[in-house]
């Protein structure tokens, strides 16, 4: 059964970074493509990244390209999300799903995401 638990939300200014985490077990994780999703209240999913099972291949969905960047520990089935020079407009919930694109989202299991508050 797949399990993702996304932790490492928070509230934080303008110009602040966050690193968020998605720790995930009940499939082969390192044969697997992994991806990040936000969604803000009100508005539909955005797709920010798709990384491959051995980390060499990134696809950018478009926001955030050029101050998040994700990564993945193999050894500790986990996902992260490195994000810097924040801005309100990233304000959103943040998912981790299983598999690739934005469809990984709509389709797999993912977890029960972690707010991401961008606020002076």
């Amino acid at each position: 059964q797949v399990h993702l638990v996304e932790s490492g939300g928070g509230t934080v200014q303008p110009g602040g970074s966050l690193r968020l985490s998605c720790v995930a077990s009940g499939f082969s994780f390192s044969d697997s493509y992994m991806t990040w999703v936000r969604q803000a209240p009100g508005r539909g999913p955005e797709w920010l990244f798709s990384i491959s099972g051995d980390g060499t291949s990134i696809t950018y969905g478009g926001p955030g390209k050029g101050r998040f960047t994700p990564s993945r520990d193999n050894a500790k089935n986990t996902l992260h999300l490195q994000m810097n020079h924040l801005i309100p407009d990233d304000t959103a919930r943040y998912y981790c799903a299983r598999g690739y694109g934005i469809e990984a989202f709509r389709t797999s299991a993912r977890g029960q995401g972690t707010q991401v508050t961008v606020s002076a």
